[in-house]
């Protein structure tokens, strides 16, 4: 069996990291559901932050704002729909996404006459989950994906004065990968020199085989924030996430045979020269399994074996501003850029039978920016409503929409709120829809910068999804 198909599969996790379908509801790999507040509010929430330790992750510096301890947990259900719509058979492939469950916690404590406030947050800024149909044509790229990564960070805020604050701290991010793609027969080489199996007239997209990565990586950066309250009515701030980069070298590749349950008829070139093919049994005119045929290949090229790669999790840069000075509301406007522009080559090195073809993949991702907008009405006893819009433009070029992410502008439309269950204890709820625009995109590999988008898409992805967020929140 040749090896450039194998070497299309290991280079694949390389790309995990850039279109992974279906992933949360955020640009690209990103995941912006930390804290049910700031869900709730569009997540315009560093230049008015949350009162609760969410502000660890939204405004570091803010976290001297709560006094005494203040700890809050909970979790973002994610539900998404994704289909592929094929331009030649009008079919429509609908996605397989399992429900996503993202947790959050944070605790943080400030002393009553200190000017000092000290947290740990834990949280899923970046992730992904993906899945699709057996028949689907693209499975061949993807037909499951998954990547799970969490941040620790411990956090140090310092007041420096009645109106300005600044924190930060060190992020450890812990990140674990899994794909399951299925691969292709008709461009494998049979037994006979210079003859493929498309040859003997297997079509194209028949599976054979499906191949299973898993892998894991740690990685180490920081994360600061200012917050500013120039005003009793206006409130400013500004925080920077430093890039993180993962590196899989413990990533392993298995391999498992699917039937294909074909024979090829009598007279077939894997019989020729008569006696050299022990399938044949010394007949020329035999016919012959194609799945006996294979089978010698999952003892030599596909078996299992290890795989490098690098992915990095881009920066974050946001900033807003809030206003408070119509009765019992609350009005922020936020915005935000990821730098995905990192996400332009992936080296993929192969340490089994594919080390001599290792390869680069094209991803080409480009900077994105949103826009976010977020509204508070307070009542009596801490009881709250809350809104929220956002508008995320696509970190995707036209090129690499895929069916291991179909990236693409979305909107997101948020309403939740705060109810106090009892002194110093309340729960907290949102719902968000997120409203992708469409975008047309392939299921077939990349291999030239020369080759355009219109050259390979073949369809359009829609995508869509559901997330309800609870959190609970308690201070003493």
């Amino acid at each position: 069996m040749q090896r450039h198909r194998l070497t299309r599969y290991l280079a694949v996790i390389g790309s995990v990291a850039l279109a992974v379908p279906v992933s949360a509801p955020a640009q690209a790999f990103g995941i912006n559901e930390i804290g049910t507040c700031a869900a709730s509010r569009g997540f315009a929430v560093t230049g008015s932050p949350c009162k609760d330790a969410s502000s660890i992750f939204w405004n570091p510096g803010a976290a001297t704002r709560q006094k005494g301890w203040n700890v809050l947990a909970g979790a973002a259900v994610i539900m998404i729909n994704a289909e592929f719509q094929q331009d030649t058979t009008f079919r429509e492939y609908e996605s397989e996404v399992p429900t996503a469950i993202v947790p959050h916690a944070f605790v943080n404590y400030r002393a009553e006459n200190s000017k000092l406030a000290y947290g740990l947050g834990f949280y899923v800024p970046y992730g992904l989950t993906s899945q699709w149909a057996d028949d689907f044509p693209g499975r061949f790229q993807a037909q499951k994906a998954s990547l799970a990564t969490f941040y620790v960070q411990p956090n140090i805020a310092y007041q420096i004065n009645d109106k300005w604050s600044v924190g930060g701290g060190p992020v450890f991010g812990h990140s674990t990968v899994e794909l399951i793609q299925a691969i292709d027969l008709a461009d494998q080489a049979t037994t006979t020199p210079g003859v493929t199996f498309r040859q003997l007239g297997i079509s194209s997209r028949t599976e054979f085989a499906k191949a299973n990565l898993n892998g894991s990586g740690t990685a180490f950066g920081a994360h600061i924030g200012l917050f500013g309250q120039p005003t009793a009515e206006w409130s400013v701030g500004l925080r920077f996430l430093t890039p993180l980069e993962f590196t899989y070298d413990g990533a392993e590749a298995t391999f498992t045979q699917t039937n294909t349950g074909l024979i090829l008829p009598p007279g077939n070139p894997v019989c020729f020269p008569a006696g050299t093919n022990p399938i044949c049994a010394g007949n020329p005119n035999a016919t012959v399994s194609v799945d006996a045929l294979v089978a010698g290949a999952f003892t030599t090229n596909l078996v299992s074996q290890g795989v490098e790669t690098n992915i990095t999790h881009p920066a974050q840069i946001q900033g807003g501003v809030g206003y408070s000075g119509f009765d019992n509301w609350l009005i922020s406007v936020d915005y935000a850029w990821t730098g995905w522009r990192r996400f332009k080559d992936l080296p993929v090195k192969f340490l089994g039978p594919a080390n001599s073809s290792n390869r680069v993949l094209i991803e080409d991702y480009n900077n994105t920016s949103a826009l976010r907008f977020g509204a508070q009405r307070s009542f009596t006893r801490g009881s709250s409503v809350r809104f929220g819009f956002s508008g995320v433009a696509s970190a995707a070029p036209d090129e690499t929409v895929t069916p291991l992410l179909p990236e693409q502008d979305r909107a997101y439309l948020s309403l939740g709120g705060e109810y106090p269950l009892t002194k110093g204890w309340a729960i907290e709820g949102a719902f968000l829809r997120v409203m992708g625009a469409g975008k047309r995109g392939r299921i077939i590999e990349r291999s030239s910068r020369a080759i355009t988008a219109t050259q390979m898409n073949s369809g359009r992805y829609v995508l869509s999804a559901n997330v309800i967020s609870i959190s609970a929140k308690a201070t003493f």
